[in-house]
């Protein structure tokens, strides 16, 4: 049996007014289902929508039109907000907004502490929560000692002592540095895989879009293609024409097939690629 959607955009669209009275739309009729328990990437240039929606998700932004559901809540019920925000928790690119306590576990402990969380389950919440994002051992730390990927993933662990069943991260690897970004990609697959968490990434990164179990691409508030990354990043040309590149890996195969060459254009990875490359050389 399929899980259930914990997220579900109907016809779902969003848009201001700026300050010249204009009303642009950010968000144009997103139908999207997201299912509990799986791993997705939503990919998009700046201006795409992507964080948009991915704020419709925790109720921080509300439709102007249509309908977000959020495990089988209507993000516009007022009376709902909390369980919402519990049912999904936000990460953001810059750890330091998120972090607020002069001690890593104190940190953590914030949000049950002001959810009205027992202080003996707070006390076993932040332990797991630190332990699921590899901190335990930095729990006493001053987080403005901590490098950029330790911020984050005290931020993580934050958001985890919440008992979400979904994090949405937006672009939580835009301020970090490659061995922060590693660092925090490891952290984000093990919570899908090892703890069965629904993992929303938005990214503008086509290495961690590609490691994802499914992927979205928004432009112009539209879902222009959904799948996996083997069977998205295949559309070279058509990611190439809304400003969005492809894993180099998939941009090389792609070159050598316009040169005439026989290659597959799936081989996403350093490995796949290597074979392939191999292959050919073997095959000429």
């Amino acid at each position: 049996m399929k899980p259930e959607a914990i997220i579900r955009a109907e016809q779902l669209t969003f848009s201001y007014t700026d300050e010249s009275g204009v009303t642009p739309i950010v968000l144009d009729g997103v139908d999207l289902e997201i299912r509990e328990g799986s791993f997705v990437a939503i990919l998009g240039h700046n201006g795409s929508g992507k964080s948009t929606f991915a704020k419709h998700m925790n109720a921080i932004l509300l439709p102007t039109g249509g309908t977000m559901w959020v495990g089988g809540m209507d993000t516009r019920n007022d009376d709902d907000l909390l369980d919402i925000r519990r049912t999904a928790g936000m990460v953001f690119q810059n750890p330091d907004n998120q972090i607020v306590a002069s001690v890593v576990e104190e940190d953590v402990a914030f949000a049950p502490e002001n959810l009205g969380v027992p202080p003996e389950e707070i006390r076993q919440r932040v332990d797991e929560a630190l332990e699921m994002v590899g901190m335990k051992e930095f729990a006493l730390h001053a987080p403005h000692l901590l490098s950029g990927g330790q911020k984050q993933r005290v931020a993580i662990a934050g958001v985890i002592a919440m008992r979400p069943r979904c994090i949405v991260m937006d672009e939580p690897t835009a301020m970090l540095d490659p061995v922060g970004r590693k660092e925090v990609m490891r952290t984000i697959r093990d919570l899908n895989r090892r703890y069965g968490i629904t993992v929303i990434l938005i990214t503008h990164h086509m290495d961690e879009a590609a490691q994802a179990d499914r992927l979205v691409v928004m432009s112009k508030g539209h879902v222009i293609a959904d799948g996996t990354p083997k069977e998205v990043f295949q559309d070279v040309e058509g990611l190439r024409a809304v400003g969005l590149a492809v894993p180099e890996t998939v941009s090389l195969l792609w070159e050598l097939r316009q040169a005439g060459l026989e290659v597959p254009l799936d081989a996403i990875s350093d490995e796949e690629c290597a074979q392939a490359l191999a292959k050919l050389l073997h095959v000429s």
